[in-house]
């Protein structure tokens, strides 16, 4: 199956929204074979996209929260070595576990996420691609991360957070979109403090965020003792301002952060860039 992406703008972070080709070529002359049985259920009004990837899938649902290309940019910046286990906070969908399932050599991949539909959602595309030994969907609250995993259990943990202050901005009315977007079920710090718990000594925590937002996440990961290692800024094209930053930080590492070059999605003419095709995977 092909997808189509479309920017949605700067203020929904580049998010990529994929639609399925359903035309169909009808022949009087012959009779058009059933369908085959989806492997899982799906409910009304989601649907399944390509991935792209190692032939996965996932079920996404647009009257809820579809993943971004801050997701898949995410994705490509952390990094999970041959063995590690890694968690996601705020999965949504679960791209980000599946993703990195697909990209790297860990040995596990967790996904939290605290919207029972949407986790439900995300458990069923876990099974779409046959993942269960490997990927594991939880729900529950981010800000109950160490108590439900426990304290210095993971080698790596991921988020893509709301983006908003809670009182910034209009919210959506949609709930299940407003709580993607704004700060209302966890704050910045509710996120970098759990990461600092569930990570071991020496664990890396990756998150990608909005550069307004960059002084307060210094000021955060540096009060959790992670250390900001690697910082990436990401422009729509090259000659506009950024509109999302990637961050490594490592708990308890010593003090010194490497600012790497910039990371441009677009060309000129609309075409992602060589680095987005080649780097990131898209």
């Amino acid at each position: 199956m092909m997808t189509e992406e479309r920017l949605q703008g700067e203020a929904d972070g580049l998010e990529m929204e994929q639609e399925q080709n359903t035309q169909g070529i009808w022949k009087p002359e012959e009779t058009q074979p059933a369908a085959p049985p989806l492997e899982v259920p799906l409910l009304e009004g989601e649907r399944i996209d390509d991935l792209e990837r190692n032939g996965y899938r996932i079920i996404q649902n647009k009257k809820r929260f579809c993943f971004g290309m801050d997701a898949v940019l995410l994705s490509g910046f952390a990094k999970v070595k041959e063995g590690e286990c890694m968690l996601d906070l705020g999965t949504g969908t679960g791209i980000i576990p599946i993703l990195l399932e697909a990209k790297t050599e860990g040995r596990h991949f967790t996904g939290l996420e605290i919207q029972e539909e949407v986790a439900e959602m995300a458990g069923r595309s876990v099974r779409l691609n046959h993942l269960e030994d490997k990927v594991e969907i939880v729900t529950g609250d981010i800000k109950e991360a160490d108590r439900i995993f426990g304290k210095s259990v993971f080698d790596v943990v991921t988020s893509n957070p709301p983006y908003m202050i809670a009182d910034h901005g209009l919210q959506n009315p949609n709930r299940s979109r407003a709580i993607s977007r704004h700060e209302i079920c966890c704050t910045l710090e509710d996120v970098i403090r759990e990461a600092a718990l569930v990570l071991k000594p020496g664990g890396r925590f990756y998150m990608v965020h909005r550069p307004f937002r960059l002084t307060d996440m210094m000021e955060l990961l540096r009060k959790y003792h992670l250390e900001p290692k690697r910082l990436k800024m990401v422009h729509p094209y090259v000659d506009k301002e950024p509109n999302m930053v990637l961050v490594e930080a490592i708990r308890g590492s010593r003090a010194r952060v490497t600012v790497e070059p910039p990371l441009i999605v677009f060309q000129e003419d609309g075409t992602y860039t060589k680095e987005i095709t080649g780097a990131y995977g898209y």
